[in-house]
């Protein structure tokens, strides 16, 4: 086996940590291992949304064992994503810090809750038989619930409802007594978290349900145990399972009764809970259970990456054709990034491949705010790709091709680049953003005919471009676009040279 051929997936619950190892033969996706613990990361937030130290260490000793399985596995084949508590813990880039010098892995993403709500689509689609119509999948996580509707690869309808196993458990039944006000506090407050989302849902429809998740797989298990089902999840076998829960009155009796660790038992209302009320709210009356999940998603998210098949790629597309931008310029406007990249890459240590797909995304993208309006359409741009949907794409990258668009023109603003999420530091950002400028100048004639990508040299903060001699008196507007970017990036402490 060539390790060439394994790749890896770490979806960084808020209930569970989940790895799966994998090997990839002809675009087939073999299962080799897999590990999960049970670390309730979202028990750890308190109401300030800190994660404390106790629930940091205890995730960084799952980490610490997961890793040893990692330590053959090439970065480029490997993701490791956080959800809905990573998302929200104000104090999250500390963890992850730690988290990546643990796992020798630079590049843990947070993944937003619709990013969470396709990759989680895509492991279930993967791993159950191929229907013709369309397929509601449900994902009750320990932080965040998931429901997607599609028809067989394709998402139509998805969201990601911020309540979860862990966190409703906590809010309703910390103590661990189960009583009937109790259960009602708790479906009322799922009852709201539905409501918004009710309407389009039971419109759009489907013909098959199927969830997934360690809450959902539980229940199931203990449905075929009491005899009340055979192989799926029904509405008459919850309506058993309350009563159960009812008469015995405290997850330490149910933990014993179903052989159940501490930490299942725990979550187990919360989970019951909010499925009880999906299956009531929207009609369902039997739903089959899948293994995949986001691991397989991201699994299988990953072998489009390796495969040329990339979905933020045509994500960038999609956007492109909505906005109406100018393919034809954008391009003009990549070609002169890319080239100016070559020259700039060993001397500002900008290698890898996820640099120049940066850039190109940044450079297809960069007129998006113009169909708002052109004078401040570098900051329209920002605003829209800040808190657009972007299949694919994950917080971290997102966030810098939104800051990239909102530097690209006018003030260079360098305290915005100071907090950049991921692992992309700040002078790198800068510095992709700077190669951004300089294309977006050189082609402001929107001129068809391939231009002269001038010689770039470079020196600490010093950039020097070189055109061909007697270019720049042919071209005048460039020179005074070029004198009034170099005052731009003197103001910002870079100094700017052309001749």
């Amino acid at each position: 086996m060539k390790s060439e051929d394994i790749v890896a997936a770490m979806d960084l619950g808020s209930n569970s940590f989940h790895m799966i190892v994998a090997r990839i033969t002809n675009k087939h996706v073999q299962i080799l291992d897999r590990l999960r613990e049970m670390v309730q990361l979202a028990a750890g937030l308190d109401e300030r949304n800190w994660l404390s130290e106790v629930s940091q260490r205890r995730a960084l000793d799952c980490l610490a064992r997961f890793g040893q399985r990692l330590q053959h596995i090439a970065p480029q084949r490997l993701r490791i994503v956080g959800t809905n508590t990573l998302r929200q813990a104000r104090n999250s880039a500390e963890f992850l810090k730690c988290a990546e010098e643990l796992l020798g892995h630079n590049n843990i993403e947070i993944i937003s809750g619709q990013e969470e709500a396709r990759l989680i689509y895509l492991g279930v689609v993967h791993s159950v038989a191929n229907i013709p119509g369309r397929r509601l999948v449900v994902d009750i996580g320990g932080g965040s619930t998931e429901l997607i509707i599609g028809k067989k690869f394709e998402t139509l309808q998805l969201n990601s409802l911020k309540m979860g196993c862990v966190n409703l458990s906590r809010t309703y039944f910390d103590d661990g007594r189960i009583t009937d006000s109790r259960l009602l506090e708790a479906e009322l407050h799922v009852q709201l978290k539905l409501e918004p989302v009710l309407e389009e849902y039971l419109e759009v429809g489907w013909d098959v349900v199927t969830g997934t998740s360690g809450s959902i797989k539980t229940i199931q298990d203990v449905l075929i145990r009491e005899g009340w089902s055979r192989d799926s999840i029904t509405l008459d076998g919850l309506s058993r399972l309350k009563a159960i829960l009812l008469d015995a009155g405290h997850v330490a009796v149910i933990g014993n009764r179903w052989q159940m660790g501490i930490a299942r038992s725990q979550v187990l209302p919360g989970g019951f809970i909010i499925l009880q009320q999906l299956f009531e709210a929207l009609r369902i009356q039997d739903m089959q259970v899948s293994e995949g999940a986001l691991r397989e998603g991201l699994i299988y998210d990953l072998l489009g990456r390796i495969h040329q098949e990339d979905v933020r790629n045509r994500t960038i597309t999609t956007v492109i054709d909505r906005y109406y931008l100018d393919h034809a310029q954008s391009e003009r406007v990549n070609l002169t990034a890319q080239n100016l990249l070559v020259q700039a890459r060993i001397k500002w240590n900008l290698n890898g491949e996820r640099f120049s797909q940066i850039l190109e995304w940044a450079a297809r993208l960069h007129e998006i705010g113009m169909l708002l309006n052109y004078s401040r359409h570098h900051k329209h741009g920002f605003y829209i790709l800040q808190n657009a949907n972007l299949p694919g794409f994950s917080q971290s990258d997102q966030a810098l091709l939104a800051i990239l668009i909102k530097n690209h023109r006018r003030s260079f603003r360098i305290s915005t680049f100071a907090h950049l999420p991921g692992d992309v530091v700040s002078l790198q950002a800068q510095q992709l953003c700077m190669l951004l400028r300089l294309a977006v100048v050189l082609n402001r004639s929107r001129n068809r005919q391939l231009q002269p990508v001038p010689a770039l040299l470079l020196k600490q903060k010093r950039v020097c471009l070189k055109f061909p001699i007697g270019w720049l008196e042919t071209h005048p507007l460039t020179k005074v676009d070029l004198k009034v970017e170099a005052r731009f990036l003197l103001k910002a402490g870079y100094r700017l040279n052309f001749s």
